[in-house]
């Protein structure tokens, strides 16, 4: 009897399991790219080689399903865009500010989900939602509060990048769900293809010269997008196709937990009272639009 319940049981559990091996994987994210960062591999030289690794493998697929995207080329092209913005601004964030500062800010994404729902898919917000609103904005105010200034405003270039990443991580979520007939290989191949190519003008743009990459580095930088970024894309594939989205919303969330975590045990940096404050009523929000995606 064992060995026939075994199998089910573990299928049950994978998309879960899936979902929090991807929360734990982009919470300590920012680790991986620091030490590149700390090796001459910046912001956005570092994006744009570990997302063509993963473009490498997704070209193919792009390929074979090139009149997928011609039929929906303008859906696409704001999903290329919102997908390339909101990698870019989140590896440059991580790299700037503090970690669960910017994680923090970043999940403020659920306020813009609803807002843009609102806006651009005629939804109307149950009453969960309104109240992940008004959480959403409390607690972004008292995390951003500057006692100099007496007023609830980014602080910093990092803050900003974190808050805009959200606003286009919510941008995508609203674009992917009124493509949901199109393969979720299509849309996550499109996804690294809008990050190489704002990556790559943003070099352009700057003028940032070549860096000196050594073979070591090059190997490691082609494996974390050739196999980390496909993983941890994947993962969050896989368990959201499979889970009521009211329960991957809510877990994904645990990356904050990873980030603070690792932030903790890698770094020396310190979470301000105020931020932990913000933060509890930030993850509240998440968790009130995730309630409110399951009614």
């Amino acid at each position: 009897m064992p060995s026939n319940t075994s199998p089910s049981f573990l299928s049950a559990n994978l998309p879960v399991i899936g979902l929090f091996v991807a929360a734990t994987l982009w919470g300590v994210f920012w680790y991986p790219l620091r030490l590149l960062d700390a090796q001459g591999l910046t912001g956005l030289w570092a994006t744009f080689l570990i997302y063509s690794s993963a473009l490498l493998v997704g070209l193919p697929v792009l390929w074979l399903r090139r009149a997928v995207l011609l039929e929906y080329r303008w859906l696409m092209l704001g999903i290329a865009l919102a997908n390339g913005w909101c990698n870019i601004a989140f590896i440059l964030a991580v790299l700037e500010g503090p970690i669960v500062r910017m994680l923090l800010l970043f999940y403020l994404s659920p306020l813009w989900t609803v807002m843009l729902g609102v806006i651009l898919l005629n939804e109307r917000p149950s009453r969960f939602e309104m109240v992940a609103l008004g959480l959403a904005m409390v607690g972004a105010f008292i995390t951003l509060w500057d006692p100099t200034l007496g007023i609830p405003t980014p602080q910093s270039r990092a803050d900003w990048l974190a808050i805009s990443s959200g606003m286009a991580f919510a941008l995508s979520n609203v674009l992917v769900r009124k493509l949901q007939q199109v393969p979720v290989s299509v849309k996550t191949g499109v996804t690294w293809l809008g990050v190489v190519v704002l990556s790559g003008v943003g070099i352009l743009m700057y003028g940032l010269p070549v860096p000196a990459v050594s073979p070591a580095l090059g190997v490691a930088v082609f494996a974390l997008g050739a196999l980390g970024i496909m993983v941890m894309t994947w993962a969050v594939q896989y368990g959201v196709t499979h889970t009521p989205v009211h329960r991957s919303a809510v877990i994904l969330l645990f990356e904050v937990v990873a980030g603070a975590v690792s932030a903790q045990l890698l770094t020396n940096e310190q979470v301000l009272p105020r931020e932990w404050i913000g933060g509890t009523l930030i993850l509240l929000a998440g968790w009130f639009t995730a309630r409110g995606a399951g009614k």
